[in-house]
């Protein structure tokens, strides 16, 4: 009787971190702008270090959650008034082996710490142009420093 205790409730914890993780992606993704997004979080070795995740867009910020945790809160948050691209590359050595084939590796620095992201060659566009654009209801200092004809 005792095995078969041991695991019913084996069984039920079981269940229960898989309806957790589903109930955690279900909270996280529920408003858009989500995207796959490997960070790395470590550069002990070459190569390697890489966390699956997905990104997700929320105002001045992208807020970066594991792909295989119990947290609700991002594990790394990147604002964009302190992010910039200093060099984008492809996939090299083990790399090629942890991520698609179509994915581009960026690094950047925020506030002058070091970050290397990989996403999918095709959402590279949308999060330059997220970097590029101001926030909502803000004037861009490119607009503002110029001289326009008045209207």
């Amino acid at each position: 009787m005792e095995i078969v205790e041991g695991v019913g409730i084996g069984v039920v914890v079981i269940l229960g971190a898989l309806l957790t993780l589903f109930v955690r992606r279900a909270l996280v993704t529920r408003s858009g702008g989500i995207i796959r997004l490997s960070v790395r979080v470590t550069t002990m070795l070459d190569g390697r270090g890489w966390s699956p995740g997905f990104g997700r867009f929320a105002g001045d910020e992208l807020r970066w959650y594991r792909m295989f945790s119990f947290a609700i809160r991002p594990k790394r948050v990147l604002s964009r008034k302190g992010l910039a691209v200093e060099r984008r590359r492809l996939p090299e050595g083990q790399e090629r082996l942890s991520m698609p084939a179509d994915w581009v590796i960026l690094r950047c620095t925020s506030h002058h710490a070091p970050v290397e992201i990989a996403m999918a060659r095709s959402t590279v566009t949308g999060f330059l142009s997220w970097l590029e654009a101001a926030p909502p209801g803000a004037v861009s200092p490119r607009m503002a420093s110029q001289d326009w004809p008045a209207a």
